[in-house]
């Protein structure tokens, strides 16, 4: 097949680690992206602050210090976003999109808190909206649910998808570390950032479980609603604990559908220790996704780095080559559903969410405090499966590890406000999920 004369156009906002490698895999692969397009994919114009940190990248394009260059230059089809940020981003992909360009983007950021704004505005352009770069790095996981499992109705996903705190969580495991320590190596080894809240507690995974919820079952996107918890304040025992009763502690991104609504969360839970999810270690992402046909389904890979986000990046610019001359009402919905289908179903409150349970106590060491505990919790119809005490002779106080049966959020928190009140009990009870993540 001959490749046609007139390549798609590339401008690229940002040329960090993700921009450097986007143009690397662009260059490299050059030959078998021409042959998958049909034409080739060029680079034509560059933003970056320093264009001293472009030494040692074979770029022909323009480069500018000013990204609004980019996002004005007539000669750019398809704009790449991979600068980052949600102020400045915006106003550059709204530019972008009311000029007629089509955007490919890594910030997840940007669309799970202003996504429906940026679609509806594509929309109304003929553009699209491209960000598989977004989510999981290098695992195509938009495209498995948008078009992998269209034929399917999606009950539930469950997903490890962000590396840095998978990695504090498996050397927590596996070194018996505390947090600190954990974090401490993962900025050395450039996995965690200086400041690395984003990571740790929890809003880096919410905005992409987010994200892969409004594709999952047809819903606006809404962060706001999304529960979130992080990481900081296991401790190395409770990792421990969780491993003595066959579980291993992951921070997940859930997102179910229920009748009346969808759940929506992103907290550390106990996942059985025989679960694929639990093998997966160190900054590897995974998403198990389970729907009426296909089952469950399971996606690994990097979740992060250059060349992974990078490759998504690629991916999405290959799809956007291919569809640019097709009639807009014919490509696939940026939320995988048709604009005007969209669902209203309501992100549950986690008062109604329902689940097993892990409660770590600091109780007085005297006799009968267990007594005291499971009556309050009986009194709010919930059972214990499994216990661990620690007696330690010369100790004030030692931890009680209950592992609760199923029951709802609600009633838990109302018996754990009467539990932290008890006087033979310090008042912060920790409190994890615990996630069977069985079919159905």
């Amino acid at each position: 097949m001959a490749v046609e004369a007139v390549p798609v156009r590339i401008g690229i906002l940002g040329m960090g680690t993700v921009g450097q490698g986007t143009v690397r895999v662009l260059q490299r692969n050059a030959g078998e992206i021409s042959r998958r397009v049909g034409r080739e994919i060029k680079v034509v114009h560059a933003a970056v602050r320093n264009p001293a940190r472009l030494q040692g990248l074979r770029l022909d394009a323009r480069i500018s210090a000013d990204p609004w260059a980019v996002v004005r230059d007539p000669e750019v089809d398809v704009l790449v976003e991979v600068m980052g940020g949600t102020g400045l981003a915006r106003d550059l992909l709204l530019e972008a999109i009311s000029r007629g360009k089509h955007v490919v983007t890594a910030n997840k950021a940007l669309l799970a808190e202003q996504g429906n704004a940026i679609f509806s505005a594509a929309q109304q352009q003929g553009v699209m909206v491209a960000f598989e770069a977004a989510v999981a790095g290098a695992i195509p996981i938009i495209k498995a649910i948008r078009e992998g499992l269209a034929g399917n109705r999606i009950h539930w996903l469950a997903g490890i998808i962000n590396g840095t705190s998978n990695y504090i969580l498996t050397q927590m495991y596996r070194e018996g570390w505390t947090f600190s320590r954990a974090l401490a190596m993962a900025q050395e080894l450039g996995y965690a950032e200086a400041d690395p809240g984003l990571d740790v507690d929890g809003g880096d995974a919410a905005h992409k479980i987010t994200l892969m919820a409004s594709i999952a079952f047809g819903i606006p996107v809404d962060s706001f609603h999304c529960h979130v918890e992080g990481i900081r304040h296991l401790e190395a025992e409770d990792v421990a604990f969780a491993a003595e009763l066959g579980y291993r502690i992951k921070l997940l991104g859930i997102a179910r559908r229920r009748p009346e609504g969808v759940e929506l969360r992103v907290h550390p839970a106990l996942v059985p220790a025989s679960h694929l999810l639990a093998s997966v270690e160190g900054p590897f992402n995974a998403i198990l996704v389970d729907s009426d046909a296909a089952g469950q389904s399971l996606y690994y890979g990097r979740g992060a780095g250059g060349d992974p986000t990078a490759s998504a990046v690629v991916a999405d610019l290959v799809d956007v080559a291919r569809t640019m001359t097709a009639d807009p009402s014919n490509r696939v919905p940026h939320l995988a559903f048709q604009p005007d289908a969209l669902s209203n179903l309501p992100i549950l409150p986690m008062g109604d969410v329902e689940s097993a349970y892990y409660l770590r106590i600091r109780a007085e060491n005297r006799p009968g405090v267990l007594a005291q505990v499971a009556t309050v919790l009986a009194e709010h119809g919930i059972s214990i499966e499994a216990l661990i005490q620690r007696e330690r002779a010369s100790a004030e106080s030692v931890p009680v590890v209950l592992l609760l049966h199923r029951c709802r959020e609600g009633s838990l928190d109302e018996a754990l406000g009467r539990i932290s009140a008890l006087p033979v009990v310090h008042p912060s009870v920790l409190r994890l999920r615990v996630e069977s993540l069985a079919e159905g």
